[in-house]
């Protein structure tokens, strides 16, 4: 029965999440539990493309992620594939009529990781739409759950929160995208001259993305609201702890937010979220 197959599918999606993301699990946690496969399953795909671009360095990656995109197609039109993964993702994109500009945007910031190493402004912008902007988007055609005209209106909102999301990533690697990847994702800057005044500036761009991006989460749907705070709860806990470093700092190791600390920002925002005070 394929319904057994979707089944295995979402579940696959599932445990690759709850693999390489404890942070993304426990925020999808607090969504409504008709949100928790959906998401799973966009999340298994950023996450698959993600890892052909930076971790298969022995295997020919541009060759991986051709047949990836080639198989992403071909699923959503088919409304099958024998990759768990991508049959779960066609599920939703089929379902939910995510559209295929927002796939190809995605896939097009992946090939960018295959071949850019230092950005320009405007290849810095093409690459945060693609690779977080429009993912926070697939999401929002979840979340929205067809309505189209609270799509339109939380739209830049999505985009805003996910560029944070992205650049507070970007900081939080420096060391792993720089130093191991030979990649520099902020336009016109050498990382050599990095210096507190720079940091400042990354900061002060983040912080009015933050800013649009929280005033979004007030106007979502109330089934996906606690979950999306979750997740802006933990960066703006991540993006605090990077704030208080000095630009020496996050060149020589990746932050991270230890789990006892996320289990009790995830309760302080459970409680914040029942009691209205977002």
């Amino acid at each position: 029965m394929k319904q057994l197959f979707d089944q295995a599918s979402d579940k696959t999606s599932k445990l690759i999440t709850r693999q390489y993301s404890t942070s993304f699990s426990l925020g999808i946690r607090f969504l409504n539990k008709s949100f928790h496969n959906p998401i799973y399953a966009i999340y298994g795909f950023v996450r698959f493309a993600d890892e052909i671009v930076d971790s298969f360095h022995a295997y020919d990656k541009k060759q991986l992620l051709e047949e990836f995109k080639k198989d992403t197609y071909l699923s959503i039109e088919r409304g099958i594939s024998l990759n768990p993964v991508l049959n779960s993702f066609q599920a939703v994109v089929n379902t939910y009529k995510i559209d295929k500009i927002l796939i190809d945007s995605f896939l097009k910031s992946m090939t960018m990781d295959l071949e850019k190493k230092v950005y320009t402004e405007e290849g810095y912008k093409e690459y945060i739409l693609g690779s977080a902007e429009v993912v926070g988007l697939m999401c929002l055609c979840v979340f929205t759950e067809g309505d189209k005209a609270s799509y339109k209106q939380l739209k830049p909102y999505a985009m805003a929160l996910g560029s944070a999301f992205q650049k507070i990533n970007f900081l939080r690697d420096l060391k792993d995208d720089y130093v191991d990847l030979g990649r520099n994702y902020f336009p016109n800057l050498n990382m050599s001259e990095l210096n507190e005044n720079t940091k400042l500036e990354i900061e002060r761009d983040i912080e009015i993305d933050f800013d649009k991006g929280f005033q979004g989460i007030k106007m979502l749907p109330k089934k996906a609201r606690l979950g999306v705070y979750v997740a802006y709860i933990y960066y703006r806990s991540l993006f605090n702890k990077i704030k208080k470093l000095n630009h020496h700092n996050i060149l020589q190791e990746r932050i991270r937010i230890p789990n006892s600390h996320k289990m009790v920002l995830f309760a302080g925002s459970y409680v914040r979220n029942g009691l209205n005070m977002l």
